[in-house]
């Protein structure tokens, strides 16, 4: 609790505020340079989030895969890596999830944990390949993550279209109702809005991250290592282990991600032809949150939010959906100059602005 506090009085939070402003100034400029009201746009962004019970519902969906990716680069990076190939393990997330959701046939109790424990392995196998060649070769795992990416993708599509076809259709056969991980009771409450399971359980997830990285020996050594892979070294910790270690568990979040995807929104694996994007978007999370588990949630809802509502902000004022990508890249480019906001920030709020925030 004292580094949550610490945190949230920090520079941090000041950053990423000030971050958030500047990137929806921008996306406002934008929107006046294009002939756009920003103020009625971005009332219908608000009222698209939380209009209605299903839009509401439907934005929780769209915050929990935010939250794993997010905690998925955010565990890479307290590791001192950096994890890019979110979108390869979210896939591959999806493929053992559909495989275990659609061979196999098992009591819901047995069936829907086990595509749930599939979908994480895989995630967490596919990245600690990457781990495995930056330990044992000194491969940067930036180069191996994005190559991975695209294998993932070519190879689920591969095993989607030889053992897993719908016949007629691009997408898998339809997973059992046994492996499913919707929670059919909120359905009603939410007017049917895509309920499941891996929205409560990714806030299990954010308390996994936080007590395996500031409570355990082995967080407390890929926190080490971190931030000195030399020293941890000299004092006697086991890198190569613990970087595929670190990529292994920062995987299984992003497959977590992948499999309530296939679980409890589309019951399907579809092929695909690009990547789905949350991935990507983890790496925004990981870095407007600073890191920290409860910035994660704070930035997952932010950018799920942006991102569901920006359908509603396009039918209301015709200004491209775009623009809300404008937005977070805007403020993701703020977080990363932190040098300039400091600059800023230290002529009008001169105090508590000198420390090191990442």
């Amino acid at each position: 609790m004292r580094k949550l506090a610490t945190w949230l009085q920090g520079d941090s939070l000041i950053i990423s505020f000030v971050s958030i402003f500047l990137g929806l100034l921008c996306g406002a400029v934008i929107m006046l340079m294009g002939g756009y009201n920003p103020i009625v746009a971005y009332s219908y962004l608000f009222a698209k989030v939380f209009g209605n019970m299903y839009d509401l519902g439907e934005t929780l969906r769209q915050i929990s895969p935010l939250i794993l990716t997010g905690l998925a680069v955010a565990f890479a990076f307290r590791s001192g890596l950096f994890n890019v190939g979110g979108e390869g393990q979210f896939i591959m997330g999806m493929t053992g999830a559909t495989i275990v959701g659609i061979k196999l046939s098992l009591p819901w109790f047995i069936h829907a944990p086990l595509a749930v424990i599939a979908g994480a392995l895989f995630g967490g196998l596919w990245a600690a390949i990457a781990g495995f060649f930056k330990a044992k070769r000194g491969v940067n795992e930036v180069i191996t993550t994005i190559m991975l990416n695209w294998i993932a993708m070519f190879l689920a599509n591969y095993l989607i279209g030889a053992f897993l076809i719908e016949a007629g259709q691009q997408r898998s056969q339809t997973i059992h109702d046994s492996a499913s991980v919707t929670i059919a009771p909120l359905l009603p409450l939410f007017d049917n809005a895509r309920i499941h399971w891996g929205m409560l359980l990714s806030f299990g997830c954010v308390l996994i991250y936080y007590l395996v990285m500031w409570k355990m020996k082995q967080g407390y050594e890929f926190r080490a290592i971190g931030h000195n892979a030399e020293a941890a070294k000299y004092a006697g910790m086991n890198i190569s282990k613990s970087i595929v270690s670190a990529m292994f568990l920062s995987g299984m979040f992003a497959g977590l991600a992948g499999a309530f995807e296939v679980l409890g929104v589309f019951h399907y694996q579809p092929v695909a032809t690009a990547f789905p994007g949350y991935g990507i978007d983890g790496i925004a999370v990981a870095l407007l949150g600073m890191s920290n588990p409860i910035g994660v949630v704070l930035a997952a809802f932010l950018l799920g939010s942006l991102t569901y509502g920006a359908a509603g902000m396009s039918f209301g004022t015709d200004a491209p959906p775009e623009i809300i990508r404008v937005v977070i890249g805007s403020i993701i480019f703020f977080v990363a100059t932190q040098g300039m906001i400091r600059f800023v920030l230290k002529r009008f709020y001169p105090k508590g602005t000198g420390k090191k925030v990442m």
